[in-house]
């Protein structure tokens, strides 16, 4: 699970895409549940001022929903915090946050 922040066109609306403060990008940002090959599992688009931790909530429902037999979930340093908890106690997903050496 990661995110990646792509800018916006001149015509989007400022609603639903904004500045994302550590990547310095105006637009939105993706974000990704891919299998180990790589394959798209699950997808949410929110504006790019949006922390990953609270993208990840939306995210982890709709890949629960769609893939009831996953139980490990490997994320980008992003989503650490209370999303690990909530993954276990609300979806039943464990989430290992995986440190970039």
């Amino acid at each position: 699970m990661d995110s990646q922040s792509v800018r916006a066109a001149a015509d989007i609306p400022r609603s639903t895409s904004c500045g994302d403060g550590g990547k310095k990008v105006a637009g939105r940002k993706r974000h990704l549940v891919v299998d180990c090959l790589g394959l798209v599992l699950a997808v949410v688009v929110t504006a790019a001022s949006v922390q990953d931790r609270d993208a990840g909530m939306p995210l982890l429902e709709r890949l629960r929903t769609l893939y009831f037999s996953i139980h490990l979930v490997w994320a980008d340093g992003g989503y650490a915090g209370r999303l690990v908890d909530w993954a276990a106690e609300k979806c039943g997903l464990t989430l290992q946050i995986v440190k970039s050496s």
